[in-house]
């Protein structure tokens, strides 16, 4: 029997009278590309945080290839590479020597994280810039080598905070092939993304939460059943209408 890349089970995180995760329950098989998809505000961020053992949760637990995260730590750890949607890193160091020392961090043979750094640095379309300093680095570049820290040393499970926002086309499409081959080798990527159309196409799993409850969870083909996920999402977390709204002055000529 497969074991699941990650289990929920009853997650609750509050924050004073807030409750931010609500008691989720949830199983994301091995192999899959998960998407978790809310408006702001909905807990995607504080999930994540938890399941990455970076916010001990109030109540539940969470299991990443069977390794209880808080209960086993080290080794559920070892087993998962996260990336926040506001990465923290060295800055003054360039990107190869991020990448390197990231792995020797964890303990990695420097000829492993020599090589394996190289690839993905290769990979990501990096290279030419593995000797420039992170702090020269756009956005999409600090992403890339965010994600190339986080798969050095091969999990199971990578866990990704709006990987795709704000950067370009073309970045994105690096990213999105990546993940894909990551997938395709046995891989489990869960990302949250406010990108309904980015999601549809990567995703073949969603979980969709507000106000930290789950309100959908399914295969993408599932939910949608033939509709834009666009129009799911809204309907789900009831989206709000322009309607009562006095807005007739946008556009005029009049003064």
């Amino acid at each position: 029997m497969t074991v699941p890349a990650v289990v929920f089970n009853g997650l609750t995180k509050r924050f004073g009278s807030k409750v931010a995760v609500d008691g989720v329950s949830a199983e994301i098989p091995a192999g899959s590309f998960f998407g978790i998809c809310g408006p702001n505000g909905a807990g995607k961020t504080t999930l994540l945080r938890m399941t990455c053992g970076l916010l001990r949760p109030d109540a539940g637990r969470v299991e990443v290839a069977g390794h209880d995260v808080w209960a086993d730590p080290v080794a559920a750890k070892s087993r998962l590479g996260m990336v926040p949607d506001s990465p923290s890193m060295f800055t003054r160091l360039t990107g190869r020597e991020l990448v390197e020392f990231t792995g020797l961090l964890r303990g990695m043979k420097p000829e492993v994280v020599q090589e394996r750094g190289s690839n993905l640095l290769r990979l990501l379309d990096l290279e030419e810039a593995a000797g420039t300093l992170v702090a020269d680095y756009s956005l999409g570049m600090s992403k890339k080598v965010a994600i190339a820290c986080a798969l050095l040393h091969n999990p199971r499970v990578l866990f990704l905070d709006e990987p795709f926002a704000g950067i370009d086309p073309v970045a994105r499409q690096v990213l999105e092939e990546t993940l894909k081959r990551f997938t395709a080798a046995g891989g489990t990527v869960a990302f949250s993304d406010h990108s309904m159309d980015v999601v549809e196409r990567l995703c073949d799993r969603l979980l969709i939460i507000d106000e930290g409850r789950v309100v959908l969870a399914g295969t993408t083909a599932e939910i949608t059943r033939g509709r834009r996920l666009q129009e799911v999402f809204v309907e789900a977390v009831g989206g709000s209408s322009t309607e009562g709204v006095d807005i007739t002055w946008l556009g005029s000529t009049s003064d």
